[in-house]
């Protein structure tokens, strides 16, 4: 075999480029300090680099929300524990105001400073972290709660009995009390709102003083009860009963007396049940659906999928799709109930669509109900199995008036009433149907904290010892449920600190079992910096030393 001078040139630079490569290959790793710096360094090995550090960013997500959470739950925690400092400050200025040794001038001072406390409640209820409301559900842009003028009665058969909204405002409770102008009605006789012999005084400054100057006028069964002097007026949308007072003594008791005072209106979010059921299709309004049960907070598209009309006497075939409508579980089968002209259809998450006919109405084919959950809970993902709620529902909490905005939209929304209220409970009343605001039942109302604060101001501003015992009382269960509120949020505080620790110990594995993978031996690998470093040396002096070929060699 002829070996030619560029057979030996070749040899040369390929020794060359392999000795300068892997030299190349040493300095890389010696300055990143990393044995894989590239997929051909070790395919295997970059594969599990990569999921490791995917694993990783997944890690530093979760801290990141976890940091977020802890300011959600931090600035929540303080909060409540401010409106709990301001409730025992509350209680304290009730307990002297209930005690008869002190006089309707100390009740007014009294007042002060609790309608400054009921404020000051209120701007706690609309706390923010990072511009966002924590007590108000998923509507973090708008505040939870608004100041707004209520009413207190002490007449339970008329607070029971009708529906009222209150426009206006004022800074002092108004006091209203109804009288027969004619005197022949006795006192705590029944008379009518609609009567034109109804008397109305009212009064601005606790009960010293009261105007006669207000009217009551009817228009279509609608009553406005106009109160000039207070920058207040009542709405009624229906007449009512009302029992009259003596006309010529007003501290006698026995007839209907108004409060009217300051609350706070909720406007946030809620996770009241049952959810909203829309229908679409064809045969939308014939037959009626409620849908029961947990549904996980995610929209449920029910379809039916008989091929003809089907009534409420045979089987109702189905389908479901909690994507929109994108993938559907098929091949459900609901039996109807030809007792009651009804049909129960389960659906995923324990979810139930109960479908209501009266006898003669049919489902058609392609007929679709959402069922749209409450939602109001902002969650984070803190591991990968596991969720926090960093909100709250300020109602759930601070009570105040409240009436879900879709039971007013399928009322019709004929009216925006809040509802009615006595001393003891809360509720609206429309037709037939009966929509429940704010905390509802006595003992529930107790832990009502804007209610049972507007009433304490009310009662202290009118002078109302027995009002304000009551109140008192009321307190101390609003001022527990507020507590427990705080155990509740400092239970979640509790659990972010457990997932914390449980994430750096993830991260510290994490990194642990990739720094085995591809950090490099700095000992080994700088004495193979050195020994590449000598055989490329080498190599370039041989070369130099062999190849020495030049013209002048051939002269």
């Amino acid at each position: 075999m002829r070996v030619t001078q560029q057979m030996l040139f070749g040899r040369y630079v390929n020794n060359l480029n392999l000795s300068l490569t892997k030299l190349m290959d040493l300095n890389m790793a010696a300055q990143t300090q990393k044995k894989i710096n590239k997929p051909s360094d070790d395919p295997t090995g970059m594969v599990r680099i990569l999921d490791h550090r995917d694993t990783l960013r997944s890690l530093e997500q979760y801290k990141e929300n976890i940091s977020t959470a802890k300011g959600w739950l931090g600035s929540a925690d303080e909060s409540l524990r401010q409106v709990s400092t301001i409730l025992s400050r509350a209680k304290e200025l009730a307990t002297q105001a209930a005690t008869g040794t002190v006089d309707a001038d100390n009740r007014e001072q009294i007042s002060y400073e609790l309608r400054s406390l009921f404020e000051q409640l209120i701007s706690l209820a609309n706390s923010n972290f990072e511009d966002k409301s924590i007590f108000a559900g998923h509507k973090v842009d708008s505040p939870a709660f608004k100041e707004i003028m209520w009413l207190t009665t002490n007449d339970d058969t008329f607070g029971s009995s009708v529906d009222f909204t209150v426009h206006g405002s004022s800074d002092t409770t108004v006091l209203v009390q109804f009288f027969d102008t004619t005197g022949t009605v006795p006192v705590g006789g029944n008379m009518d709102l609609s009567d034109p012999n109804l008397g109305i005084r009212y009064s601005v400054d606790g009960g010293r003083t009261f105007k006669t100057d207000g009217t009551m006028t009817f228009n279509a069964g609608q009553g406005v009860l106009s109160l000039p002097s207070s920058g207040t007026s009542v709405t009624f949308q229906s007449d009512a009963v009302v029992k009259v007072n003596d006309p010529t003594d007003v501290s006698v008791s026995d007839g209907t007396w108004l409060w009217i005072r300051p609350s706070a209106q909720y406007i946030g979010d809620d996770e009241d049940t049952p959810p909203l059921v829309s229908s679409l299709g064809p045969g939308t309004n014939l037959v009626d659906a409620e849908a029961s049960g947990s549904f996980l907070n995610t929209n449920v598209t029910v379809r039916i999928d008989n091929t003809a009309p089907v009534a409420m006497n045979g089987d109702i075939e189905y389908s479901f799709s909690l994507d929109g409508g994108i993938n559907w579980v098929t091949g459900n089968v609901a039996q109807a109930d030809t007792t009651s002209n009804s049909a129960v259809l389960s659906v995923a998450n324990g979810g139930i669509l109960t479908l209501n006919s009266n006898g003669g109405n049919m489902l058609q084919p392609g007929q679709q109900y959402v069922i749209r959950p409450h939602t109001a809970a902002i969650k984070l993902d803190v591991s990968s199995s596991e969720q926090i709620q960093v909100n709250d529902v300020g109602k759930d909490i601070f009570g105040g008036i409240y009436m879900d905005p879709d039971l007013i939209l399928s009322a019709g929304g004929s009216i925006l009433t809040l509802g009615s209220q006595n001393a003891n409970r809360v509720f609206q009343s429309n037709g037939a149907s009966k929509m429940a605001i704010s905390i509802q039942g006595d003992d529930e109302f107790s832990k009502n904290l804007f209610e049972v604060m507007g009433n304490l101001v009310a009662f202290a501003e009118t002078n109302n010892q027995t009002g304000i015992q009551q109140a008192l009382a009321n307190l101390s269960k609003a001022q527990a449920h507020i507590m427990n509120s705080v155990a509740e949020v400092g239970g979640r505080q509790n659990r972010l600190q457990i997932d914390e620790t449980i994430i750096d110990g993830l991260e510290l594995n994490e990194k642990t079992l990739l720094s085995s993978i591809e950090d490099a031996d700095v000992s080994e690998l700088m004495t193979e910096l050195a020994q590449a470093q000598i055989v490329y040396e080498a190599v370039l002096r041989s070369t130099s030393m062999i190849m020495q070929l030049n013209l002048g060699k051939f002269i």
